[in-house]
C-alpha cells in the first residue's frame, strides 16, 4: 500500500465523503478529483494492488493533468484508499469510458469501488453523460459483478460486445470486451445519487494504455 497523504495539496474540486460498508466503525472515505501529487501514489498504489496492468508513473502523472475531471480518487486517515481514472470519448462526449479501477489492499470489502464509480458516473450526469464504458476479459468475474451491480442499481440497459480480440491484442491476452451501460436516468444533483452496492471485487483493473487488460482476480 502506497504511503503518504493523497490529500496533501488540497482538492480541486467538491470532496464528498462516504462511509465504507455499512458500518462506521469502517470509517469514511474522502472522494475527489485528483491532483498531479496523486500521480505517484496512483502508479504505487496499481502496483501493489495486484492484478492490474500497471502503467508508467509518467501515465498517472498525465492522467492527473488531463483528465482529471473525468477520474476520482479516494482517501481515508491521509492515504489512498483507491482510484478510478476515466475519460470521456472524444466522439462521443455523452460516454464516460472507464480505464482502471484499483482499491489498496487494506481498504477492500467495504464498497469501495462501487462507491467511486457511483460518485464518478453522479458526478458527470450534470455535464451530460448518459452512458459508461468499460472493457472486462471474459474471466475477471470481479469487474463482470462491479458493472452488472452498477447497472441494476441505476436501472439501465447493459451490453456487451468484444472490442479487441486475441489476435488484435495477442495470443497470451483474453478478448476486452466492452461493456455499455446506459442510458443514465438523468439527476441533476449528484449528492442524491444512490449507491450502487456495497459489492468490493478484490482488485478491478480495465485496459491500461498499452492496451492490456488485468490479470483474472
Amino acid at each position: 500500500m502506497p504511503t503518504g497523504d493523497a490529500s496533501a495539496v488540497g482538492p480541486r474540486g467538491p470532496s464528498t465523503q462516504v462511509r465504507g460498508a455499512d458500518d462506521p466503525a469502517e470509517g469514511a472515505f474522502d472522494l475527489r478529483i485528483p491532483t498531479s501529487a496523486d500521480g505517484p501514489l496512483m502508479w504505487e498504489l496499481a502496483r501493489d494492488a495486484g492484478g492490474l496492468d500497471v502503467n508508467s508513473r509518467y501515465a498517472y502523472l498525465l492522467w492527473c493533468r488531463d483528465f482529471a475531471d473525468s477520474s476520482v480518487v479516494a482517501g481515508s486517515e491521509g492515504r489512498l484508499a483507491g482510484f478510478i481514472t476515466g475519460y470521456r470519448r472524444p466522439d462521443s462526449p455523452d460516454t464516460l469510458f472507464v480505464w482502471q479501477v484499483a482499491v489498496g489492499p487494506d481498504f477492500r470489502r467495504r464498497g469501495l469501488a462501487s462507491r467511486m464509480l457511483d460518485h464518478l458516473a453522479g458526478s458527470a450526469r450534470p455535464s451530460g453523460v448518459r452512458f459508461v464504458e468499460a472493457t472486462v476479459t471474459p474471466d475477471n468475474k470481479a469487474s463482470l459483478h462491479l458493472f452488472e451491480s452498477f447497472a441494476r442499481a441505476n436501472g439501465a440497459d447493459l451490453t456487451r460486445d468484444v472490442l479487441f480480440s486475441e489476435h488484435e491484442l495477442g495470443s497470451d491476452h483474453g478478448p476486452e470486451v466492452l461493456q455499455r451501460i446506459g442510458p443514465l436516468p438523468e439527476r441533476s444533483d449528484p449528492g442524491s445519487r444512490p449507491f450502487s452496492g456495497s459489492f468490493e471485487p478484490l482488485t478491478s483493473g480495465l485496459a491500461g494504455p498499452d492496451g492490456r487488460g488485468p490479470a483474472p482476480d
